[in-house]
């Protein structure tokens, strides 16, 4: 990894106050659907073409708590950066920082420990099978990494994920937890509320003991592309979803 410049980063060139409003309002969202971890886990957004720049939640800041002016703007390329005194979560920049530089068409990346999606990576085999609508949403579109080391904190985990998700928008983290990769924080978000009522699924019906009914590959790929006529959804979900949230989070 290249070392950076000394030049400060320009909030006027880079920074985006919408971006930071929905990021902001995803931390609230996350934190009111029982989805948040004491004051763990971490969302990002790039806010250039590259990657290289994005936005990041402060080291150990309760979701619920965050604003948008809170969220600290990052350059992955960075070197220097876990040095100074308002450094991010080391976990947060080893994966995070490394993802968004080696995978830049992953914009937003949401990561949290939703609890039916850790149970569903704590499973021997945790495939998302394609039982219904929801389950097949997901088809295709997720990256298992199955090589649980502990508490990630050095770029090396990074890199091992950005290969394990390049060219998917979900990475199921063995043993640990999930992220969600989108364009925007509306899309990211509704993968991400999606996918935890479809590890629920998974749970639930593996709970009964009783054989699955599996859709066939045909089924679940055509099932799986029959959701993109509704990508509009996501917006309007996550709109909602903002209304109700105390307007602090915009500050």
């Amino acid at each position: 990894m290249r070392a950076a410049p000394e030049t400060t980063i320009e909030p006027s060139s880079l920074d985006n106050v919408g971006l930071r409003e929905d990021l902001a309002a995803a931390f609230r969202i996350c934190h009111r659907f029982g989805w948040s971890e004491s004051v763990g886990n971490h969302f990002s957004a790039a806010v250039d073409q590259s990657g290289q720049h994005f936005l990041l939640n402060p080291r150990w800041q309760h979701f619920d708590t965050l604003r948008a002016s809170d969220l600290l703007l990052l350059d992955a390329g960075d070197e220097g950066v876990m040095a100074r005194p308002e450094a991010p979560d080391p976990s947060a920049w080893a994966v995070h920082g490394t993802l968004h530089r080696m995978l830049p068409e992953a914009r937003v990346i949401l990561h949290c420990h939703a609890p039916y999606s850790v149970a569903l990576a704590c499973l021997a085999d945790p495939t998302m099978l394609p039982l219904d609508n929801n389950t097949a949403r997901f088809y295709g579109r997720i990256g298992y990494d199955v090589d649980f080391g502990g508490i990630a904190d050095a770029e090396e985990e990074g890199l091992r994920l950005a290969r394990v998700m390049k060219g998917k928008s979900v990475l199921l983290m063995g043993n640990h937890g999930v992220s969600i990769a989108g364009e925007t924080v509306a899309d990211a978000f509704e993968d991400l509320y999606f996918f935890e009522k479809a590890a629920q699924t998974i749970i639930l019906a593996r709970s009964t003991g009783i054989p699955l009914a599996v859709l066939s590959d045909e089924v679940a790929r055509k099932t799986c592309e029959g959701w993109k006529p509704y990508k509009g959804m996501a917006q309007r979900h996550f709109d909602y979803l903002k209304s109700q949230l105390d307007p602090s989070y915009k500050q």
